[in-house]
């Protein structure tokens, strides 16, 4: 009789390992939910509705970005880094902010919100950021070129 028990525990064991198997492998996945998503998806989009709004809730500076900025959409790596920032605005940039050179980068993102055309001769260095005036507003994108960040007022 104790084979029989053990012969039945070894049946039900066996039962039990795919189950468990497929425990352990979603407790992983939903723990590294957002390591996942940034390997499938390795960009990210947001929309903010203010300045006070973006300067809360998002983790890249953009102190060039006019106080009275709204409809703000942004798209940047999930890892952080390169980004790119439409705003509408009517007000300029503030010139202790940037300053006027030649363009020499271009945006690593290209979105349906995106200026036409953003290989002009001239943008505003501001920071990090390179920065030309859209006919809504402002549109920037980071990094830019050293060069041009030498020019920058800002660090």
């Amino acid at each position: 009789m104790g084979s029989a028990v053990q012969a039945e525990l070894m049946k039900n064991s066996k039962r039990l390992v795919p189950v468990l198997i497929t425990v352990v492998i979603t407790g992983l996945a939903l723990s590294g939910c957002s390591k996942i998503i940034d390997t499938i998806q390795p960009e990210k989009s947001n929309q903010f509705t203010s300045t006070q709004d973006l300067a809360k809730n998002w983790n890249q500076r953009v102190t060039w970005l006019p106080a009275d900025a709204t409809q703000i959409t942004t798209q940047e790596a999930s890892a952080g880094g390169a980004a790119i920032l439409g705003a509408t605005t009517p007000t300029k940039l503030d010139v202790s902010q940037c300053a006027e050179t030649e363009r020499q980068s271009a945006p690593a993102y290209s979105e349906p919100w995106s200026p036409k055309d953003v290989y002009v001769d001239r943008v505003f260095a501001c920071g990090d950021w390179a920065v030309i005036k859209t006919d809504s507003g402002w549109y920037g994108w980071t990094p830019n070129d050293p060069d041009e960040k030498s020019v920058s007022p800002t660090p």
